[in-house]
């Protein structure tokens, strides 16, 4: 009687859910279903930000000190230029002319149609408004002396900008290449990541126009 009570109790055993034949396989294949799909969702979001609207930029070498010095993090706006032109003072990353595999960072000088004269450490620049020349006041991001070496004359075509780095000596840029084609633009510097204790946003400087 004990062996049949033992029997029945043996078949009324409900065997786990995980044991059960395909479920372990199941559980498995929707937790990797969910696991693409987050994959999936994220890249979506985080490609089109990485690629069209900012990308991270260091800053290598000298040429814009002491606005921005060696190993600097930066992050680049791509997507503003799309909806309003470059303007004087932005500082701008860019693929250099004679090598766009090379990525320069300088500061805009000089809009499409402008002359731009460096000339006796002094940068003047002619326009419609200022048919006579303005020279561009830079004290707000130079240190003095307000040194910039050449003699340097050049009117732009419609779709090009005068850029210059910040230190004027050690910096290859309009002076010595010429004026910087707009699809050459990758973006314009936004943000300040590292180091930590200058991180902030990067403006744009308000000229103060000295007439001659």
């Amino acid at each position: 009687m004990q062996n049949q009570n033992l029997t029945n109790k043996q078949r009324n055993i409900s065997l786990p859910e995980s044991t059960k034949s395909g479920g372990f396989g199941k559980k498995l294949f929707s937790f990797i279903l969910e696991v693409v799909k987050i994959v999936i969702i994220s890249l979506a979001i985080i490609l089109p930000v990485r690629y069209f609207l900012i990308q991270p930029f260091y800053v290598k070498g000298s040429s814009m000190e002491p606005s921005f010095e060696d190993g600097e993090y930066l992050i680049i706006n791509e997507i503003g230029y799309r909806f309003s032109n470059p303007k004087r003072g932005d500082v701008i990353v860019f693929r250099y002319p004679g090598d766009p595999s090379q990525y320069y960072i300088k500061r805009i000088i000089g809009l499409p149609g402008e002359t731009v004269e460096v000339s006796n450490d002094r940068i003047i620049v002619y326009n419609e408004n200022f048919p006579k020349g303005i020279e561009i006041n830079e004290s707000s991001y130079l240190n003095p002396p307000y040194k910039t070496p050449s003699e340097v004359r050049i009117t732009l075509d419609k779709d090009q900008y005068f850029v210059l780095g910040d230190n004027r000596p050690a910096s290859s840029d309009s002076r010595n290449w010429g004026g910087l084609s707009e699809k050459d633009i990758v973006g314009r510097a936004w943000l300040r990541c590292w180091p930590f204790d200058k991180a902030g946003k990067v403006g744009t400087p308000v000229y103060q126009l000295i007439g001659n």
